[in-house]
């Protein structure tokens, strides 16, 4: 990945990703399939100026669904669950 923008795509926020951001320090974003952990954390730490504890990663498989006669697939998707180290917050309001 030449660009760290193009590494993270969008911030997840859902009824859990927001209760993982209030409970601990962790934020969920939508990344790059081909991206890999060090990559996600590289381009976090470059573009929001904190400092990463841990990356998880979720490959979500595409699921097969069907508009009258026709079927096809949605687009696979990866998710990346990045803790942050403490005194290190991201606001995404």
């Amino acid at each position: 990945m030449n660009n760290y923008r193009n590494v993270i795509k969008a911030p997840i926020i859902t009824e859990k990703s927001s209760t993982l951001s209030q409970n601990g320090n962790v934020v969920t974003f939508s990344v790059d399939p081909k991206a890999n952990k060090t990559q996600i954390k590289q381009a976090v730490e470059k573009i929001f100026n904190v400092k990463v504890e841990s990356v998880n990663t979720v490959n979500v498989h595409p699921k097969t669904k069907r508009v009258g006669r026709y079927s096809g697939l949605t687009n696979r998707k990866k998710k990346a669950i990045v803790k942050l180290k403490e005194g290190s917050s991201i606001e995404l309001n």
